[in-house]
């Protein structure tokens, strides 16, 4: 790694860090507003995942983009059309403006598919998964809002929260444009025909990696956005306490990410991402069970149960999801890498999107499961089932591979020619 490769690493991953961090704003924004704004669950979920969803669905020509144009520069731009609906945040009073305003602060979302294939450009497939782990980590912007945001809040206003972003915003963009390495290597290499970047997408396997980014990467924004609200209601936390167990819950899963993609270059994204999917399940099992109340006719008394999961017990095993989340989203694009390396930007932001738009659905049908079951375990009811889903597609497609070995190696081994002359004899 040389210095050029550090600088562009070191860039990219502050600037994704800081565009994570406007991305998730609306996680500490969503808690504020919802006493004041009387918020149902469902109307909740929509609110804290409006700037979910444009920067979902902009992922995918962002991708294409990436292609054929600097994804530095693009970089540069996109972090310019994020300021204006920061300072326009602070004009708004009403539910369906500041879902405007969360529409419009979405294109901060965009970042991560075009530093991907910033990053991509300056580092061997032996470093892919390192490197992609190392900017993945700028999840960890979350943290800045977790912290920042409701100091702005409590000592200034709600007002303020978009113009200071905004500021911070300009400073590391001031920063990118100085410092970020340009890389002239992209533009050397021939530029093939939309077909050529449009023709992975046919494959199964894409949409099989997007469906375990959506898990990996789509519950965590989601869980990001809905556990402030879930220690609130279901465990009588103060606002500040569960922003504070929200940030140990953000903080960890994206550090971690780093680490992640270190085990998936020594040991390969897909058996990463098999124990991740059975850690996950098993956990997701427990926060599954509703606190119960059973009453046993016994004898001579009725013996009266209690079944809950206590805070501590909670907080394990949401941080042990956070880990497992952290190295399945660096494992499953160092298995982009892997498949598809010179065409990150078409498939990295077609997994980037769909991955991201579990961040928009998930906790919509979070509030509608609890609105409907009336049971805030709901949401993690829903977790359970799509990552069952992860496992039965991970699992037919480890057969179908072993399948197609068995074939090739039977095919280079003339094993019919053999079985025809054996018959002859």
């Amino acid at each position: 790694m040389n210095d050029e490769s550090k600088l562009a690493l070191i860039m990219s991953t502050m600037a994704f860090a800081a565009n994570f961090s406007i991305w998730t704003l609306y996680a500490v924004l969503g808690i504020h507003l919802e006493p004041i704004l009387q918020l149902s669950a469902t109307q909740y979920g929509l609110l804290v995942s409006s700037p979910i969803i444009t920067g979902a669905l902009l992922r995918w020509p962002a991708g294409f983009l990436c292609e054929y144009f600097s994804s530095r520069n693009l970089f540069i731009i996109q972090m310019l059309l994020t300021l204006p609906p920061l300072f326009l945040l602070n004009y708004v009073d009403s539910f369906f403006g500041y879902a405007l305003m969360g529409l419009l602060i979405g294109i901060s979302g965009v970042s991560f598919t075009i530093g991907i294939h910033y990053v991509s450009q300056w580092f061997g497939t032996n470093q892919q998964g390192t490197a992609m782990g190392v900017f993945g980590a700028g999840n960890a912007g979350a943290a800045i809002t977790l912290l920042l945001a409701p100091y702005i809040i409590d000592q200034f206003g709600l007002r303020y929260v978009g113009p200071a972003f905004a500021l911070g915003m300009i400073a590391i963009l001031v920063l990118f444009m100085f410092l970020a390495p340009r890389h002239s290597q992209i533009f050397n290499q021939p530029k093939h025909d939309f077909s050529f970047y449009l023709k992975p997408l046919k494959s199964l396997n894409v949409w099989r990696l997007s469906l375990y980014y959506y898990f990996v990467f789509g519950s965590f924004l989601a869980l990001l956005l809905w556990l402030p609200l879930y220690y609130v209601n279901a465990y009588n936390l103060t606002i500040q306490e569960a922003m504070a167990w929200t940030l140990v819950f953000a903080t960890s899963s994206s550090l971690i990410r780093a680490l992640g993609g270190w085990y998936a270059d020594q040991y390969g994204g897909r058996t990463v991402n098999w124990w991740v999917f059975w850690i996950c399940l098993i956990c997701l099992f427990f926060l599954s069970y509703p606190p119960t109340t059973m009453v046993i006719h016994g004898v001579e008394r009725d013996v009266h149960l209690n079944i809950s999961i206590n805070l501590t017990v909670f907080n394990v095993l949401i941080v042990i999801i956070g880990l497992a989340q952290g190295f399945g989203r660096a494992s499953v694009y160092k298995m982009i890498h892997d498949y598809y390396p010179n065409q990150m930007g078409s498939v990295g932001g077609t997994v980037a999107m769909l991955g991201a738009v579990g961040g928009f659905t998930l906790p919509v049908l979070f509030g509608v499961g609890v609105d409907l079951v009336g049971v805030y375990s709901a949401s993690f009811m829903l977790l359970y089932s799509v990552v069952a889903a992860c496992m039965i597609a991970m699992y037919f497609a480890i057969k179908s591979d072993r399948y197609e070995r068995r074939m090739h190696a039977a095919l280079n081994n003339d094993f019919l020619t053999k079985v025809q002359q054996s018959s002859l004899d």
